[in-house]
């Protein structure tokens, strides 16, 4: 019998993506909960969307093998409460919030590698200053954010001002539901007390940034890939993320004994996770820049174009309580990358390119598959998964034999794809 695998926001991309897997018919995916109810609107009512959750399992006519999801919060967060519900496997509470609380994943970070930037804790309602010790340039976020919304960097007192009055204004959609997940937790007593409306205050980080994927089990650390992510050049908004790595072997080693260390330390098991990296080639300095308790699902395609199966399937593996056995450059293209097509002021979309349009585009294209993620009537500021300096508009993933080739097929894709805004002044 085909094992039933629950997936917390599935969406229509990554729903085909778990059905390409290898022996996905052993597998029945079905949705719990839609992505609009976890990502849309002012308010994130977590307990709301437990509640709905757990009725829907409960009401399923089946064996629940397996509760998964590869979003940010809340579905981070749910998937732990989730699998304890249903006596599935997955990491612990504890140690995905160690990882996503941004000042705490600092704290345990900090007690077994020196290999991250100057922090410190700051409350937005009341602070006006950098904590001690903390240098400009820095960045401020909030202890819980993502896709970096209400991340800025600041390079001056009035910029860091500025940054803080508009963290306050948002902070609450994301910062009052963590908090009820902070309640369920024992924690050090800094974090009770400044609960999820604070910010995290962190030096900044320069050189080639850089991805490393992989999972725990049974509390054994194992990499399986490394990704690039390139920067637009003139805002810091992402251009690509690009497999494999262009970073040394003997760099990547370091970053992986890295890597050992902190999952050891927050005690993560049962799942996978990613770490994000800073290199400085000048210096030789290795910097960390976010611990993430799951993998990766922007890199889902790349890893199927070039090694022959996508991340997803080591999740669906230790959600079923096996031992992931992730192919190695098994897949078509030597290199594959997806690329971020974006809009750079906000507005209301008029049009948006049609399905047989994609679908023609994607054939001309071989090894393009394109994700258009606005719809006609969208405000792009409205919209979740976007970063506080520009807009997505749509997700093109690329196989070819080499970087030009590419950054070709995505120059074709940006030049044909017919959007059209009504753009604010």
């Amino acid at each position: 019998m085909p094992e039933n695998i629950f997936v917390l926001g599935l969406d229509e991309h990554n729903h085909q993506v778990l059905e390409d897997l290898p022996d996905a018919d052993r597998y029945r995916f079905h949705p719990l909960l839609t992505i609009e109810e976890l990502q849309y609107g002012d308010e994130i009512p977590l307990e709301e969307l437990l509640d709905k959750a757990t009725r829907q399992l409960d009401d399923f006519h089946g064996t629940v093998d397996a509760v998964i999801g590869f979003w940010d919060f809340p579905v981070s967060t749910m998937i732990p409460l989730l699998c304890a519900y249903q006596c599935t496997h997955c990491a612990s509470l504890e140690a995905v919030v160690k990882c996503e609380h941004k000042y705490w994943s600092r704290l345990e970070q900090q007690k077994v590698i020196k290999e991250h930037p100057r922090f410190g804790l700051v409350d937005p309602d009341h602070d006006e200053n950098p904590p001690d010790g903390v240098d400009y340039p820095m960045w401020v976020k909030p202890v819980k954010s993502f896709s970096s919304d209400l991340a800025f960097g600041v390079t001056n007192q009035q910029e860091f001002r500025d940054a803080l009055a508009r963290i306050r204004e948002g902070i609450g959609r994301i910062g009052e539901p963590f908090e009820h997940v902070l309640e369920r937790l024992d924690l050090p007593p800094e974090l009770a007390e400044m609960g999820g409306r604070a910010c995290l205050v962190e030096e900044t980080m320069s050189g080639q940034q850089v991805t490393l994927e992989g999972y725990v089990h049974p509390n054994e650390v194992h990499i399986f890939g490394v990704v690039d992510t390139v920067n637009l050049t003139d805002i810091p908004s992402q251009e690509r993320f690009q497999y494999p790595s262009s970073a040394p072997e003997s760099v990547t080693d370091r970053m992986a004994d890295i890597s050992r260390r902190i999952i050891r330390q927050v005690g993560l098991d049962h799942t996978t996770f990613n770490i994000e990296f800073f290199w400085n080639r000048e210096f030789d300095e290795i910097r960390v820049l976010e611990v993430n308790p799951r993998h990766s699902q922007s890199h889902a395609e790349l890893f199927e174009q070039v090694d022959g199966a996508a991340n997803h399937q080591a999740m669906v593996d230790l959600a079923l309580g096996r031992e992931p056995d992730m192919p190695r450059r098994r897949g078509p293209y030597p290199l594959a990358a997806k690329w971020f097509l974006r809009h750079f002021t906000d507005g209301v979309v008029r049009r948006r390119p049609t399905d047989d349009e994609v679908a023609q585009l994607e054939r001309e294209l071989p090894g393009t598959t394109i994700d258009v993620i606005v719809d006609e009537g969208d405000r792009l500021s409205e919209l979740p998964d976007q970063d506080s300096y520009s807009y997505k508009i749509a997700n093109i993933y690329i196989g070819a034999a080499d970087q030009d080739e590419s950054r070709a097929k995505f120059d074709t894709c940006a030049a044909v794809l017919l959007f059209e805004f009504d753009d604010d002044a």
